[in-house]
């Protein structure tokens, strides 16, 4: 496979990433029901006595109470983002699965990405010496 090949290939490929992408953020749960809504919170919330388990998947003492936080503030009207919010004051930033997308938790996101990028480059210089 030469070089000229590998270059496609990685452009199809961040095509592919950034299709996959696009579709993720589309179907999120934006104006779901009350039950999925709540579902979909509890997805996101660690159990704070668990190990790498959701609120959702741990049936803990405090998992429940979490759980029934979350159903509270979904039936009180409270958008997703206040609620994840207000949680993360109570227990703390590693009460969330998915690290945040605001201070370190963007980094976190942008670490990633800038490797990805910076790989892009590294190929296309090979490429193009080649």
């Amino acid at each position: 496979m030469n070089v000229v090949n590998v270059v496609k290939s990685f452009r199809l490929w961040c095509l592919a990433f950034l299709c996959v992408v696009a579709v993720a953020l589309l179907e999120a749960p934006s104006t779901a029901s009350t039950q999925s809504r709540i579902a979909h919170l509890e997805t996101l919330v660690k159990c704070p006595a668990c190990e790498d388990l959701s609120v959702a998947q741990s049936n803990a003492t405090s998992s429940i109470a979490v759980r029934n936080d979350i159903a509270r503030r979904v039936r009180e009207g409270q958008s997703d983002n206040k609620i994840l919010t207000s949680l993360e004051a109570t227990y703390g930033t590693s009460i969330l699965l998915s690290p945040s997308t605001s201070g370190l938790g963007f980094v976190l996101w942008l670490v990633p990405l800038a490797a990805l990028v910076a790989l892009g480059v590294a190929i296309v210089r090979v490429a193009r010496r080649r």
